[in-house]
This record gives structure tokens, sequence and C-alpha cells, in this order.
């Protein structure tokens, strides 16, 4: 429970004032339903007309309350009142009297328990739309680091299916866990003013009771964790599914994928049976205590009547009021119970979401960082050494890139070319080593500003499942068509576009599944052309497109390093015949520098990989 309180904490307090007002209309709506079961005493003393004795008032000392509640003497004025009515009204005006009260009592309470459930759903839905947007807030400000070391699956599983089950579990138990032992506190307030003696007999008998729910409800939590550890496998499994059906088609391999799945979902059929079935055990168990309780408080209550001995212990119309008081607190105490299950059930989500929310970023972002609005001077990787666990894979990497100049890496795969491009835009730190734009420490500097001064160019085109306009105006605030046309034929992309159904109102689908490789390579080139960035950074534009697209592509790629600074990563050779310089890395070290035509005369490991290619 402590740890649903600081769930609570959390993201309770931005409604403060729904909560305090929910808790008021369930002390109000509690009260009232308290004085219409306290105004059945007169009513069943007037119908059953039990006792004929003659009250009188007497003097209540008030200021005993709460140390003693002087009860005797509050029942004999209410008894002293009644009789003087009935002697001055009858019978039956004084029983319509106290029905219309019992009826008013009714409808007070209905109206706050109504104002109650008002403000809960509004911290019910409030919280958890704050819970999804810290989670999703969280993933888009973890480093992408993170998110190789993670399942997408199971993310997804976190983002969704975990929070639903917060939702059902934790936060539709809210209004359970606060309403309920507010109706609890003040029934037994009540029950202790009617019969102080059942009250203790009931408070003897309830630890027992309660012993046998937390021993069933320790085993939940616990559950509950393995059930969504399966199920974000599973997920993950589904996206691999859905992202590699080329290859489990041609490989005939959809008897492997569907072995896997029918394990994973006979092991998480498993954990939800023993789950569920503890689960439902609940409610038949508390019922079962119920019954139990209420038979001997009736055996207890009925001993204090039939066996008083002039002390007045317990009237039988006393008696049936303590019964219906008694009722009035088994429900509330079952919902109470049953929303400390569900909050134990939810904790394991809690649990899961956490090591998302609690996940620290390793890109420090300082307090007042260096504001940087252009690039004006150059680059420089000072004996940068960068490792992403234990070994490195950058290993004193040194390089000055001019402002206008195109530097290209090349080698091969896992040599660290994307590694170290990565670095610029802060998708990672440094381990040791300098890495400056215009003389200042990027980790210095703004890292919005930063990366507003840089276009990124992928392997892999990244679009999304919108229209040809929304992908090229991406992370662009404002932008006319006249513009997202320009930046389109700069990217040789205006042609096929116009050719769509419906333009650049065309919705590409699915990560651009509606275009072929080189459209959505050049509509992200486009995408980077409207950015109007300083900085180029093109991580293998070319090299996954056949030769026309590649021609095409590769135009509009000069296109777009025009007057730019740009750091290509090129796989094939002849991209980068016009660079600059070009650095060879090997094994996370530069082996080799210089431009296309010195790189070829030191017949070294550039040639090697010319040649490996051309030939």
């Amino acid at each position: 429970m402590r740890d649903a309180f600081r769930l609570f904490k959390r993201f309770l307090p931005p409604y403060k004032a729904y909560v305090s007002l929910g808790i008021l209309s369930n002390i109000f709506a509690a009260i009232f339903s308290i004085f219409s079961y306290i105004a059945l005493i007169p009513l069943l003393k007037i119908l059953f007309q039990l006792d004929a004795k003659a009250y009188e008032y007497v003097d209540a000392d008030i200021s005993l309350i709460p140390f003693r509640i002087p009860r005797d003497a509050i029942m004999n004025n209410m008894y002293a009142w009644l009789g003087k009515s009935i002697e001055t009204n009858g019978p039956i005006r004084v029983l319509l009297f106290v029905a219309l009260l019992g009826v008013a009592m009714i409808f007070f309470k209905s109206v706050f328990t109504y104002m109650a459930s008002f403000f809960m759903v509004k911290i019910r839905n409030h919280v958890v739309k704050d819970i999804r947007n810290n989670i999703v807030g969280k993933i888009i400000s973890l480093p992408i680091g993170f998110f190789t070391e993670e399942k997408k699956g199971d993310i997804i599983a976190r983002t969704t299916g975990d929070v639903t089950e917060i939702e059902v579990s934790i936060v539709s138990s809210f209004d359970a866990l606060i309403k309920n032992p507010i109706i609890i506190l003040i029934t037994l307030f009540s029950m202790i003013f009617v019969s102080w003696q059942l009250t203790i007999f009931i408070f003897i008998m309830l630890p027992f009771a309660g012993a046998i729910i937390g021993f069933i409800g320790k085993t939940l939590r616990k559950r509950s964790f393995q059930g969504q550890n399966k199920m974000g496998e599973i997920l993950s499994t589904v996206e691999e599914t859905l992202g590699g059906l080329r290859i489990i088609k041609g490989f005939n391999a959809e008897k492997k994928i569907q072995r896997k799945q029918k394990v994973q979902n006979e092991e998480y059929r498993s954990i939800m049976d023993k789950l569920m079935l503890r689960y439902f055990l609940a409610s038949p168990m508390s019922e079962f205590l119920g019954v139990l309780v209420v038979m001997s408080v009736m055996w207890y209550g009925g001993r204090l009547i039939l066996t008083q001995t002039g002390e007045n212990l317990l009237q039988p119309e006393e008696f049936l009021v303590y019964l219906g008081l008694f009722y009035n607190i088994i429900n509330p105490t079952k919902a109470f119970s049953t929303g400390f299950y569900n909050v134990q059930k939810g904790l394991a989500a809690v649990d899961r979401i956490d090591r998302i929310l609690n996940t620290k970023s390793n890109i420090i972002i300082k307090e007042n960082p260096l504001p940087i609005n252009k690039f004006e001077d150059k680059i420089e990787y000072k004996n940068v050494w960068f490792k992403y666990n234990e070994e490195y894979v950058l290993r004193d990497i040194s390089i000055t890139i001019q402002k206008g100049q195109t530097v290209a890496l090349v080698g091969p795969s896992g040599s660290g070319k994307s590694t170290l491009a990565d670095l610029l835009p802060r998708f990672y730190d440094v381990t040791k080593g300098n890495l400056l734009v215009d003389g200042n420490e990027v980790s210095d500097l703004d890292i919005k500003a930063l990366r507003n001064l840089m276009g990124i160019v992928n392997q892999e085109p990244i679009l999304f499942n919108d229209t040809i306009f929304n992908n090229i105006i991406f992370g662009v605030d404002q932008a006319g068509t006249e513009e997202v046309e320009m930046a389109a034929k700069i990217a040789n992309a205006h042609e096929f576009i116009m050719e769509t159904e419906n333009g650049y109102q065309t919705n590409i689908g699915d990560r651009g599944t509606r275009l072929s490789g080189g459209q959505k390579q050049r509509i992200s080139i486009a995408r980077a052309v409207l950015k109007n960035p300083p900085i180029m950074i093109l991580d293998e534009a070319t090299s996954a497109l056949d030769t026309e697209s590649e021609k095409l592509v590769q135009q509009a790629i000069n296109n777009l390093m025009k007057k730019r600074t740009s750091i290509v990563i090129a796989h094939r050779l002849s991209t980068i015949r016009n660079a600059n310089n070009i650095y060879v890395l090997k094994q996370g070290k530069i082996v080799e520098q210089g431009n296309y035509k010195e790189l070829l005369a030191k017949n070294g490991e550039f040639k090697t990989l010319h040649d490996n290619q051309f030939q």
C-alpha cells in the first residue's frame, strides 16, 4: 500500500482541490447515511411499541465528547422527545415525520455520493493522462543507447498495457481506498454509540478476517509482475514478426515463429491462471468471512438482549439498527479489500513503469547551457574515446572539419563510423577527449539549439504514417506550400510526388511502405533541405538503393550539401570523390586520411576497400 500512496503522492498534488472536495463529499455522504439509519430507531419504536416507559429529559454533558459519549442521556432524550411528540401530534404524524426525515437523509446522501464520484472521475482521468504523458516524455528524453538494450515490444507493453493496468487496478481503486475508510470510520463511531460491547466483539473478529485477506493479496503482486513481463515478451515477438514477414515467409519459418509464440502464450496462460484464480478467490472468501462475522454478531447481540438484567445493555430496536449499520459497513469493507487486491495486482505494473520513469539519462543536461544559434568556424574531435559498455569502439580520434567542408568517413562495418557521427548531435557523449563546435564543448551547449544546426539523413529513411507534406515539414514549425515544393524539387522528389494520388496530401502508410526506397530517401532529403541546417550528417544515404535511384538521390544529396558543412558516412566510395577529406577507420581508429586521389596513391587500406568494391 505504501507504494500505491507513493504513486498518488507523485501524481495527485496538482489536483488537491479535487481530492479535498471528494473527501469532503464522502464525509457528508457517510454522515447522512448514518443519520438515515439512526432515524430508524424512533421509527421502530413507534411501529413495534416496544417500550411503554415514560422518559423525561436529562442533561447530557457534551464536554465529555470525544472522551466518553453520553450515550444513555442522548438516547433517553430522543425517547423523551418521541414520547412527547406522540402525545401532542399522535403516532401517525410522528411516524410520517420520521419517515420523511429518513427520505431527506437518503436524498442528501445520494447527492453527496454523486458529487464524490464526480470529483473522483476527474482525479482518475487526470492522473492516468499525466502518467501517460510522463512515460512518453521520458521515452523521448532517454538517449538512443537505452533502446538498444530494451525490446521495443516490451516498451510498448509498458506504455499501453501497464498503464491500463494501473488505471484499472490502482487509480480506479483510489475511490474505494478514500471513500470506504471514511464510511467505515463514521459507521464504526455510530456502532460504538449504539453498542460498544458489540463493536468490541467485532474488533476481536476482524483481525482474523484481515489476516486471511492479507495472505491472499501478498502473492498477487508477484504473479502480476510475471504476467506483465511475459506479455512484454509476447508483444516483442509480435513486433519482430510484423517487421520480418518477408524473411519469415522467404525462409519458410512460419512454423518456427508459431511454435515460439505458442510457448510464450502457454506460459502466459499458466501465469494468468494462477493469478486470476487467486484474485477471484477474494470475493467468495470475503463473502464467507462476512457471513461468519454477521452470524457471530447476531449471536452475541441476541445474547445481550436476552440476558440483560436491568442494565439496559441493548434494546431490540437498537439491535436492528446496529445490524443495519453493520450491513452498511460490510460492502465498504469488501470494496476496500477488493481495492487492496487490485492495488497489489497493479503495483507490478508500477514497478515496470518505474523502470522507465526512474531511468537516468547518461546525457547530462547542464542547468545553464551556452546558447548557439549559428555555426561559424569548425568542428573538432580532439583525442576522442568512446565505449558503450566495457570495450572502446572509438580510440583516440582527432578530426577537424572546417566550415563548408565535406568530410567522409569510410571503413568496414563495425569500425565506428556511425558512432563517430552520432557523438556530434549528442546521441551519445564522449567517454574521453573533447568534441568542440566553434571552440565550445558540445556538452556545454544547449542540446536543442545544437541539434537545430544539423540535418540528418539515414541509410534507412525514417518516415511517419502521415501525408508527404507533413513528413517534409516534420520538425519545422512553420512552412508554406511553396517552401515545401521548393525543398522537394531540390531533393528530386517533386515529380514523383505530383504523380501520386493526392500529391503532397497523399498518405504514405506505415514507415512509408507505399513508396519505393529511393522515393522515401528523397522525401527524407527534402525534409533536411526544408530545415536548411548549416551542418549535414549523411549516414550511407545511398547504400541500399538501386543504380537509378542512387543517381537521383546522389543528385539530391549534392544539392543538399552545397554551401554546407557535411559529414558523410560512405559505403559506396564513388559518392565521395569530391570530399575535402576522407578518414579511413578500422577497429575504432583512424588508419588513413586524405582526399580521394591521395588515398589511392598511398596504396593502403583505402586502396584495398576501393579495389574490393570496384573489381
